[in-house]
């Protein structure tokens, strides 16, 4: 196993750690998980960075990091809905974006087409990570989650339509009745 599948293995094996933290629903453990949520955000640039520079990308790496990301955000989200803190609608658009754009990318690589992740869905990323640290944090300004939770919702659904516009032409694409599978014989 190289450094990268171990940062990913890492943050990983931090969720069950996250969401007792903020199922305690106390501040102090709430600050914890928030800090510990942080850092396990931070660590999908340096698994991603590790492969890539030493040359180490692997087919469990490409497989496990965005894996890693999905349940870190959905257990986080899941237990601040458990709390009472998010509305659940929030967490499905979240949740179904990110299993439609998983099974699209899982349609493409079956059509050896390559959908890798633009700009947006890195924002998309950017503005979920900071959303759901700033709902786990105990502050003042709670002010800020709202308008930071919508954001995240809008980029989230743009990120989504965006991958399945870049991939329709394949998607609906006719294939040929000698390379159809499945169906009545």
């Amino acid at each position: 196993m190289n450094a990268a599948l171990w940062v990913t293995a890492v943050r990983i094996s931090t969720i069950p750690a996250i969401m007792a933290l903020i199922l305690v629903d106390t501040e102090t453990a709430h600050w914890w998980a928030a800090s510990l949520y942080g850092v396990s955000a931070a660590t999908d640039s340096l698994d991603g960075y590790l492969a890539r520079s030493r040359g180490q990308v692997t087919v469990a790496g490409a497989f496990l990091d965005p894996l890693a990301d999905k349940l870190l955000v959905s257990a986080a989200l899941l237990c601040l809905v458990e709390l009472g803190e998010i509305p659940a609608w929030i967490v499905m658009v979240i949740i179904t974006r990110e299993f439609a754009v998983t099974g699209l990318r899982l349609v493409a690589v079956s059509e050896d087409l390559i959908i890798p992740a633009g700009s947006l869905g890195k924002a998309k990323a950017f503005s979920q990570n900071v959303a759901i640290v700033a709902a786990i944090a105990p502050h003042p300004w709670d002010v800020v989650n709202d308008p930071l939770l919508y954001l995240a919702v809008v980029l989230t659904i743009l990120s989504g339509a965006y991958y399945f516009v870049m991939a329709r032409r394949r998607l609906f694409a006719r294939k040929s009745p000698d390379t159809e599978v499945g169906g009545d014989p």
